[in-house]
């Protein structure tokens, strides 16, 4: 394994290979790369591995790698995997897949034309949570989702709807088997020059709406999906990784609630770190070489969804002279 970008994420990425490598995994860190080459000696010293500057350079030394996580830069993603794919390594790309569609859509061609393993880090499908609530989805047709979070100077290269709500945007997308019919979005840049809180209402064609929530400038942080499917209401807090059922007009199984017509049931739940699960699915697809959890074209899909929510928030702030509102608090 190779890990490219060791910045505060890749070294998690790091971190988990070598856990796994140490509790007996069928697989080993050889290499982690960085263009921060004084970053990389430093996080390979402290892992054994070794280090390079750049994805040709390390192709062009004597290590060799199967497979790799790429961490760098969205703005890099395309040009990273497609080297490491036409070399013939696997890739696992961070989310979001790439900075544009044409360029995911570019990567979901190299990966079937290296017939590669391509997987996207759309973390939370591996939270224990969201596994146990997979199966009891029957026809979800109303969510109400808030993802927030302190402000920290990290992934300000891009806003809060490709920072954060894009956890959320692939969850109810991989939910709900229904193209999108409507966005409405509002945004705010607050302390940075990108949007940090937003709210978005998208419409899908089964008539099911979703309500997203997402601050990285909040005093709180909050990690939670609720839905409503006929007689039955879920709620999912991915922090705790803890679900909750509340079903009409069942009168086996769950828990009693104050309404005798309602019941409460707990899925159960085994916790575990959720990139540790990424990791060990994504090795064994490498593996056995079969379709990852996440594809290249889910990766695709809540990008889309993302960027034409980011360019609804934009016009909204058009229409309302968001920068005219800013200039006149500031002189206020």
């Amino acid at each position: 394994m190779a890990v490219v970008g060791v910045g505060a994420f890749g070294r998690n990425h790091v971190r988990v290979y070598r856990e796994l490598e140490q509790r007996g995994h069928p697989v080993r860190l050889a290499a982690v790369v960085d263009t921060d080459l004084a970053q990389a000696r430093s996080v390979a010293e402290q892992y054994s591995a070794a280090a390079f500057n750049s994805v040709e350079q390390m192709l062009a030394g004597e290590v060799a790698i199967q497979a790799a996580s790429v961490a760098a830069p969205t703005i890099f993603h395309l040009k990273t995997a497609r080297a490491l794919m036409d070399a013939g390594i696997d890739v696992l790309i961070e989310k979001p897949v790439a900075a544009t569609v044409s360029e995911a859509e570019e990567l979901i061609r190299v990966a079937e034309a290296n017939r590669r393993v391509a997987q996207v880090g759309h973390v939370e499908r591996f939270n224990p949570a969201v596994a146990a609530t997979m199966p009891l989805i029957s026809r979800p047709m109303f969510f109400e989702v808030h993802r927030l979070s302190v402000f920290t100077p990290r992934s300000l290269d891009v806003d809060v709807v490709l920072d954060l709500m894009i956890h959320d945007l692939d969850i109810v997308l991989s939910f709900v088997d229904s193209p999108v019919k409507q966005i409405r979005a509002v945004g705010l840049p607050i302390l940075s020059r990108k949007v940090d809180i937003a709210n978005v209402r998208v419409e899908f064609e089964s008539g099911c709406v979703a309500n997203f929530t997402a601050s990285r400038v909040s005093t709180e942080r909050v990690r939670k999906l609720r839905f409503f499917q006929p007689q039955q209401y879920i709620s999912i807090d991915y922090g705790r990784q803890d679900v909750l059922v509340f079903s009409v007009g069942e009168e086996t199984g769950g828990v009693p609630s104050t309404n005798p017509q309602i019941r409460m049931a707990k899925p159960e739940i085994f916790p575990q770190e959720p990139l540790r699960a990424e990791l060990q699915s994504f090795l064994e697809a490498v593996q056995t070489r079969s379709k990852p959890l996440v594809s290249l074209d889910d990766g695709r899909r809540a990008l889309a969804l993302a960027l034409n929510i980011t360019s609804a928030i934009h016009e909204h702030g058009r229409k309302i002279d968001i920068k005219g509102l800013e200039a006149a608090g500031r002189s206020g």
